[in-house]
């Protein structure tokens, strides 16, 4: 048994909007990640498990290593089929919003998402919700929002209807947002859900090659000249650097996802306490961030790159050149050390 921690009220009133509904649509963030993609398919299995016409529109693409999922290919790329994705964005009885804390983060979708006048139910794990909404469920401890829709449809008395498909698309979720159950995964009751997850006919196996070790010749090579070449250990401050510009992706034909995973490598390193990986984009520097015990990196992001996260996997951006950026890093680490990681080696 998994403990009650969702409030009966929201239970009640989702319960209501989703039975009163006939057609949803399921949205997430942009450039969704495992967890979005995997509660967005999960969902879709349940509501269309209940005779619910149900459609998952993303923003734009996701991450090739998760089209395998059931029900992936059925997603609608709002970067290839705009108006249809807007059209049922406004035009569904109920707007399952998941993953995501305020409307900017639909990115392309969101002038559809504030003018649809369907009642809207949010289910997230990130801090600070911003979107109005007629349900929100909203729990930042919680390790990855595929674990919290996970809770809500048991509380909402669907259990039996997840079937082998959603059981892999949450398990997906759970363990992408936990590094494979590195981090953000001290909660007793998270093993309880696998094992749950597990008997509706999951293979975590299959997930773990397909979700962490499938990788193309480039995507190795990339991730080889990354550790050998760019890696930089700042030892007095207990932190490590990997920064990687468009010509070095470029050289190695770096498509969406080749980089995953690398943030968490320099972590293996015996007093690294914090990760940082600078990628360099058309638009800005893009910032990802992990860390071990106490040292919160969301913290480190929030007030140094305009972003945020949990705990121990954040992330934001740089306006500037890379080399602005990594200068922008190393001209605050002393602040940094002295602010968010020595408190934590005592």
């Amino acid at each position: 048994m998994i403990s009650q921690q969702l409030e009966e009220k929201s239970i009640r009133k989702a319960k209501a909007l989703v039975d009163s509904a006939e057609k949803v649509t399921v949205i997430c963030h942009t450039s969704p990640d495992g967890d979005a993609i995997g509660s967005s398919l999960a969902a879709a299995q349940v509501l269309g498990a209940l005779g619910k016409d149900v459609h998952v529109v993303v923003p734009d693409s996701f991450l090739s290593n998760l089209s395998a999922l059931p029900g992936a290919k059925e997603i609608v790329d709002a970067a290839k089929y705009f108006d249809f994705a807007c059209s049922l964005v406004k035009d569904c009885d109920l707007l399952l919003c998941l993953d995501f804390n305020e409307p900017g983060r639909v990115g392309r979708l969101k002038e559809a998402l504030l003018a649809s006048e369907a009642p809207k139910i949010l289910i997230d794990h990130h801090l600070n919700p911003q979107l109005e909404a007629d349900v929100l469920i909203s729990h930042p401890e919680m390790a990855a929002t595929a674990y919290l829709l996970f809770r809500v449809i048991c509380r909402l008395e669907l259990f039996n209807f997840i079937d082998r498909r959603g059981a892999e698309c949450i398990l997906a979720g759970m363990m992408t947002d936990t590094g494979n159950f590195s981090y953000n995964c001290s909660d007793p009751e998270l093993y309880i859900v696998v094992a749950e997850l597990m008997r509706k006919g999951a293979d975590k196996e299959k997930l773990n090659r397909q979700l962490f070790n499938t990788f193309s010749a480039n995507c190795l090579r990339l991730n080889a000249y990354a550790v050998f070449k760019k890696m930089e250990i700042f030892k007095e401050q207990h932190m490590a650097l990997i920064a990687l510009s468009r010509d070095e992706l470029n050289r190695f034909h770096y498509t969406r996802g080749d980089t995953e995973g690398l943030v968490n490598r320099p972590l293996a390193i015996p007093g690294v306490e914090a990760s940082v990986f600078m990628r360099q984009e058309s638009d800005c520097i893009r910032v990802s961030m992990r860390s071990l015990g106490d040292v919160s990196v969301k913290d480190i992001c929030s007030e140094y790159f305009n972003g945020g996260g949990h705990v121990n996997a954040a992330g934001g951006e740089f306006r500037g050149t890379l080399d602005e950026a990594v200068e922008h890093l190393r001209s605050n680490l002393p602040q940094i050390y002295k602010r968010f990681i020595a408190p934590c080696l005592k």
